[in-house]
């Protein structure tokens, strides 16, 4: 897809990943939301440095666990860019608990991590799904985790959430073909405000420093290397579709 002149939505766009994406499209001349649920200076901060890319920038509060919340992002989307191109679902969630702490999570943690890692990412597809098909070609990416391939990370309700977000990519692509694209991105390991506000700096940097040194690449992803990839799916070959692309610098494979 070419950029320039088109309109993107991206969940969670205040921070992180989100961040990265949302500024990587706007320097390619697509107008960007930037939606948010707390983080409103953050996401202001996003958009105003997208505008200073030279395109259109908004930031739109929602909870994307609330369809009610997805419809009117998009609406507001529309309003103010008259299009809708690209939708990034990166907002996400997650506990830090052990997975043999078979009582560490409970109802509560599973239904409001499914909630935003998996029925948020839904409701905005079906929300924007007549704009995506509207102009005739159109991308999606949904922000997975390498949690959803092996069954690694924070916590057992998040592996599940991220392999339910896999397998609703695939199934997504099938619906939404042939007018829209449906991929997504599977980070491991990256560094930045998720881990520091989940575990504290320390543990992010332990982490960060074991991950890197079992990786075959010596590595782990910072924003911009998965904005990278997702940058790539939605620029790259529109024959590309229901990928669950890894980015973790060979993580998975590492013996």
């Amino acid at each position: 897809m070419e950029l320039s002149g088109r309109a993107a939505l991206v969940t969670g766009g205040g921070t992180g990943i989100g961040r990265a994406t949302a500024l990587q499209l706007a320097s390619r001349g697509c107008s960007v939301a930037v939606n948010y649920s707390r983080s409103a200076d953050a996401a202001d901060e996003t958009a105003a440095l997208a505008r200073d890319a030279g395109v259109d920038a908004i930031a739109v509060r929602g909870d994307v666990a609330d369809d009610a919340d997805c419809r009117r992002v998009v609406d507001s989307v529309v309003d103010a860019f008259g299009r809708l191109d690209v939708l990034v679902n990166s907002a996400g969630t997650t506990v830090f608990v052990p997975h043999d702490d078979l009582d560490g999570t409970d109802a509560d943690d599973w239904q409001r991590i499914f909630a935003v890692n998996c029925i948020g990412p839904f409701q905005m597809m079906r929300a924007a799904a007549d704009r995506l098909r509207a102009d005739g070609g159109a991308e999606v990416v949904n922000v997975s985790s390498v949690s959803g391939v092996a069954g690694v990370g924070s916590s057992l309700p998040y592996c599940a959430s991220k392999a339910a977000l896999n397998n609703l990519t695939v199934t997504m692509a099938r619906v939404l073909a042939p007018e829209v694209r449906v991929n997504a991105v599977a980070p491991g390991f990256v560094t930045g405000r998720w881990w520091i506000e989940g575990q504290g700096e320390d543990v992010h940097d332990f982490v960060r420093d074991v991950a890197a040194d079992r990786a075959p690449l010596k590595a782990v992803c910072e924003p911009d290397d998965v904005a990278d990839a997702i940058l790539g799916l939605i620029a790259g070959s529109d024959l590309t579709t229901a990928q669950v692309v890894v980015v973790d610098g060979g993580m998975l494979i590492a013996t």
